[in-house]
């Protein structure tokens, strides 16, 4: 049914505690900075209100608290590569090494470690942002050639389960790009972009697998969130309430934003670490197949830009090869 154990994801998140809690730390310091920065917008827009009648105040408010959180979001979004390499690469680099039995350091070691293995294969955030926003494309386009096999099947009906099956394979190959990263670092590969290369076409070789193996941990993951949301809902609203003028929708959007943080805290390390084993198992042995290649060289201008770049990487790495032995 699938090609990955619950339970040795589990265990992986218990060697990799150190990490999970500077995981834990990051994003739930987001979401608390987003509810702070919420109360004390909404607490400066009540205060403007009292210029105004009552109608004048609630709209301040409603302003002030949403501007707020706008403004941290979109923090937020604009730090996301640096996230991507603190945070998610290091944490992906301690699952690999699990996965290939070495061992890991104690403690905060664990962070000075995976911050050292993705330095040494990205070189630098911009590197590994610009592999991963490729990378996405390219999935994207894959699951696309996947969904295409779905809408010739003569059955009566299809067209609106097709919809469905649609949506649901982009939700579940969301975490395919971290899984591409974790082959760059796992094969000790100097050239990400090439290694992306290779191991977007053994996902190509391998799409129907995966994706079942993704749509199998997807369906776990978002239960296992909506559980989290509910239980975030009674404290979320009770903040809610402390902030002036009552914000009415603010219990529902807190408890968002801390089920948001609890799943890209914990969830989704434990679903890279299903995914990752699926993809070790399933392309155990295989070599990438030169006809995909050509299918995805055919098929998507992002899998040629890994191509050039991945070129001109290793034109760069040999020019730095030849001033260091003349």
């Amino acid at each position: 049914m699938w090609q990955f154990s619950i339970r040795k994801s589990f265990g992986m998140m218990v060697r990799t505690a150190p990490f999970l809690l500077f995981r834990m730390a990051v994003y739930f310091g987001i979401a608390v900075a987003l509810v702070l920065a919420t109360g004390a917008g909404a607490g400066i827009g009540y205060g403007v209100g009292g210029y105004g009648d009552s109608d004048f105040r609630a709209a301040s408010t409603l302003w002030g608290g949403g501007i707020s959180f706008a403004l941290v979001a979109g923090t937020v979004f604009f730090l996301r590569e640096y996230v991507l390499y603190l945070v998610k690469a290091g944490h992906i680099a301690l699952m690999v090494d699990l996965i290939d039995g070495r061992p890991l350091p104690a403690g905060r070691g664990q962070i000075a470690h995976a911050r050292h293995v993705v330095t040494e294969r990205f070189a630098e955030s911009s590197v590994l942002f610009g592999v991963d926003q490729l990378v996405k494309g390219v999935v994207n386009m894959i699951t696309g050639l996947t969904q295409g096999l779905l809408s010739v099947l003569p059955v009566p009906g299809l067209d609106r389960v097709v919809g469905l099956i649609r949506a649901f394979l982009k939700v579940s190959v969301g975490l395919v790009d971290e899984v591409i990263i974790a082959h760059a670092i796992r094969t000790g590969s100097t050239n990400p972009w090439s290694s992306a290369r290779d191991a977007l076409v053994l996902y190509g070789q391998n799409a129907k697998p995966m994706m079942i193996n993704a749509a199998w941990i997807t369906a776990i993951s978002w239960v296992v969130t909506f559980v989290i949301f509910l239980l975030f809902l009674a404290p979320a609203a009770a903040v809610a309430y402390l902030i002036p003028g009552a914000w009415s929708s603010g219990g529902f959007v807190f408890a968002l934003v801390f089920a948001w943080a609890a799943k890209v805290a914990v969830l989704e390390p434990f679903a890279i670490a299903c995914l990752l084993q699926a993809f070790v198992t399933v392309t155990d042995g295989q070599t990438p197949d030169p006809e995909w290649q050509r299918k995805l060289d055919g098929a998507s201008e992002k899998f040629k830009t890994l191509g050039q770049r991945a070129v001109n990487w290793a034109s760069r790495d040999r020019t730095a090869s030849a001033k260091q032995t003349s």
